[in-house]
């Protein structure tokens, strides 16, 4: 999360121009891993923890601690800082990142940063995605010579891979009944679907959830042996769990056993 008041309130395309380039040789090297909140993504999880070889339940538990925003009611993980008066990102030294290869898309994305607003075009609802420049007054990588668009930022930066990763998990951060909050069942289903696949996968298929959903064959492969099939499949799950889209489709076999357990109550 940035800064506001760093933020330039213009709004840039792909062909934008600008210059830009960190390095070890500039003075504010790493000065941007400080003061600083990082609400990761679910592919933001899913890479550090393998990165780190751990469970998704170790590295929430260890890197990140877990907000409710006030707007929507949604709880989102933010990498836990260092307890230092500098509050320092627990993966960055004098020498850069640990993680460098599989740091946060915000990370990836720093100095542009990236929006999405829903917009209308005659009766679709579109997802709009736009840039903008941050310019801390600590940065000097503006003072550098290397020129970039934000096209071929993104796609130096890889973060245009994090954002397809990601694209399904933002439509549920956007939904149109924000202003109705999320009960405490369904903050946890959530935060479980959208962070914690080890146990997202062992909800799906250690209960009666393969029993109760009418998910086909291949589908179920897929999630069983890919994390980023489960991931998005998550997404999916969401979209249901929270009346978004009819994404999954309850068998008939356990409709019936519903109402029969109903009526005998």
């Amino acid at each position: 999360m940035f800064n506001m008041s760093a933020v330039e309130p213009s709004r840039l395309d792909l062909s934008t121009r600008f210059k830009f380039r960190c390095h070890k040789g500039v003075k504010c090297f790493t000065k941007c891993c400080s003061k600083i909140d990082i609400m990761l993504t679910p592919y933001d999880v899913l890479k550090i923890k393998n990165r780190l070889g751990l469970s998704s339940e170790e590295f929430l538990e260890r890197y990140t601690i877990l907000r409710i925003d006030e707007k929507s009611s949604h709880p989102y993980a933010y990498l836990k800082m260092n307890d230092d008066e500098e509050r320092k990102c627990p993966f960055v030294t004098p020498e850069g990142c640990t993680i460098y290869t599989d740091r946060p898309v915000s990370c990836r994305y720093y100095p542009i940063g990236q929006a999405t607003l829903k917009k209308q075009e005659g009766e679709e609802v579109i997802n709009d995605e736009f840039y903008f420049f941050v310019r801390e007054p600590h940065c000097l990588g503006y003072q550098e010579d290397k020129e970039w668009t934000v096209q071929s930022w993104r796609g130096d930066q890889e973060a245009a891979l994090y954002d397809e990763m990601n694209r399904g998990w933002k439509s549920i951060l956007m939904r149109k009944n924000i202003q109705k909050e999320l009960d405490p069942k369904k903050q946890t289903q959530f935060y479980m679907a959208s962070y914690d696949l080890d146990k997202f996968k062992r909800y799906v298929f250690d209960s009666k959830f393969i029993d109760v959903f009418d998910i086909d064959v291949e589908t179920v492969k897929k999630i069983k042996n890919d994390e980023v099939e489960l991931m998005k499949f998550g997404f999916r799950y969401l979209k249901y769990l929270m009346m978004l889209e009819k994404t999954l489709k309850v068998k008939d076999e356990a409709i019936h056993a519903r109402r029969k357990k109903e009526s005998k109550t």
